[in-house]
């Protein structure tokens, strides 16, 4: 079953698309890095904790690392090799996380052995345990752990199961990709979720842009499924979960709250695809699928990479521009530029984009200018905050007042405000940094 929605969220923007280099481009498998680099810290919560030693032979699929507590999940080998070492690794933030350093061996078969097969009409409790055991995290990009957003508490019933198919960030096919070939994974995933919520229906929202995507969902719809699919106008930030809530159930999630407190889980349909994909075989997340794109790059493509790849390898291996200038993690809009190609491929990551000087050069040469009052940051914002008044404050260091006056942790970091001002002043980046001095303030 299917429907057209006309209606859509108020503000937000239409970026360009920039979709067409991969979109009709099929997953392929990616070759094993020499080394690959997991880091035990690929979510929000508790770093994982390690159950290997260095020198350790390991098989693929094996357990590296068991949750440390219920905001954590586990994390498994995504090759058969040797445990190098633990030690330190760069992330994208910045920082060093601790990490295991694998060696695959280069003549293995690297099959995947099977483990404790969990059935989609399990018991919730037994269904919530498969997920954190499997390490599957919001691969959407938040990577926050799916098991503790499947926890429903008994006084916030949810009633629908939304699965995010919407991939409204430019560049990125992935989740296109994930409808085409693994249809049967998602509805399989739709069922786990379901299970596991107490929801008594889904539906499934994408962008218009995406009309293959959608033919082929509403194709596969399992007759005794109770599933809708909904096609969506094109529109940046629509993949945000409050906005597809209110785009979809005209509910609206109030400030601080959460979709449980309207009825609704939100998932990711990559996410919902690797449930579906693992459980009935009891297996852990090893690999998942990445868009490889931009300007600086020869090969681009979808590709299901293993976790812990390194980017040197990943752009040496698909070919690079000499004039590579910048590298995000995830789309542009959104995502982080890495500091450094040493930083490995996570859970998390849902696209590389590379570009070179001739696009980002340009962005250098308009220096940030005064604010001119325009209010296009204000029409841009889909959570209705005003950009213009935050960015002065955080000029000031005004964090406090920020978050308490101005509704700052109510900001997503979609960036539509900075896409959008004439100034370029960099408005989300200076929100990311009032954020975190806020958590450190309270840490």
């Amino acid at each position: 079953m299917g429907l057209f929605v006309r209606k859509t969220f108020r503000h937000g923007v239409h970026p360009p698309e920039s979709k067409d280099a991969t979109r009709g481009e099929r997953i392929r498998q990616f070759p094993f890095a020499p080394v690959l680099v997991v880091p035990l810290s690929q979510h929000i919560g508790a770093p994982s904790r390690p159950v290997v030693r260095e020198g350790q032979e390991v098989a693929r699929g094996q357990l590296l690392a068991e949750p440390d507590g219920w905001m954590s999940v586990a994390m498994h080998a995504p090759a058969s090799g040797v445990v190098k070492r633990l030690g330190l690794a760069p992330s994208a933030k910045g920082s060093m996380v601790p990490s295991v350093f694998l060696e695959p061996f280069p003549g293995s078969t690297q099959d995947v052995a099977q483990g404790t097969p969990c059935g989609w009409d399990a018991p919730k409790a037994e269904i919530l345990a498969a997920i954190q055991q499997a390490g599957i995290v919001g691969l959407g990009g938040a990577a926050f752990p799916t098991h503790v957003k499947l926890s429903v508490p008994d006084d916030k019933p949810v009633d629908v199961v939304i699965i995010n198919g919407v991939e409204c960030e430019p560049w990125l096919t992935t989740d296109h990709r994930v409808m085409l070939e693994q249809t049967a994974d998602v509805f399989r995933g739709i069922r786990y979720l379901l299970g596991a919520t107490g929801a008594s229906r889904a539906i499934v929202g994408i962008e218009a842009n995406k009309p293959d995507a959608a033919e082929a969902m509403r194709a596969g719809v399992p007759d005794d499924l109770p599933v809708t699919i909904a096609v969506l106008p094109v529109k940046y930030p629509q993949g945000a979960e409050k906005m597809l809530i209110t785009v979809l159930l005209g509910r609206e999630v109030p400030s601080r709250k959460l979709p449980l407190d309207v009825g609704a889980v939100c998932i990711n349909v990559a996410t919902t695809a690797e449930i579906g994909r693992l459980l009935p075989q009891g297996r852990g997340i090893q690999e998942r699928v990445i868009t490889v794109t931009g300007p600086a790059v020869l090969d681009p493509g979808n590709y299901r990479i293993p976790i812990g790849t390194p980017l040197r390898f990943l752009m040496q291996t698909v070919g690079m521009h000499e004039d590579l200038s910048r590298v995000f993690m995830g789309g542009p809009m959104m995502g982080p530029a890495v500091p450094s190609l040493d930083i490995p491929v996570v859970k998390g990551t849902s696209g590389i984009v590379a570009f070179t000087s001739a696009q980002t050069g340009a962005q250098a040469a308009a220096p940030e200018q005064p604010c001119i009052r325009c209010g296009y940051c204000v029409d841009a914002c889909p959570i209705f905050l005003n950009p213009s008044q935050l960015g002065v404050l955080a000029r000031k260091g005004r964090h406090v007042q920020m978050r308490d006056d101005f509704g700052l942790m109510d900001c997503f970091e979609c960036g539509s405000c900075t896409f959008v001002c004439p100034s370029h002043i960099p408005l989300v980046q200076r929100f990311r940094v009032a954020k975190a001095n806020l958590r450190k303030v309270g840490a």
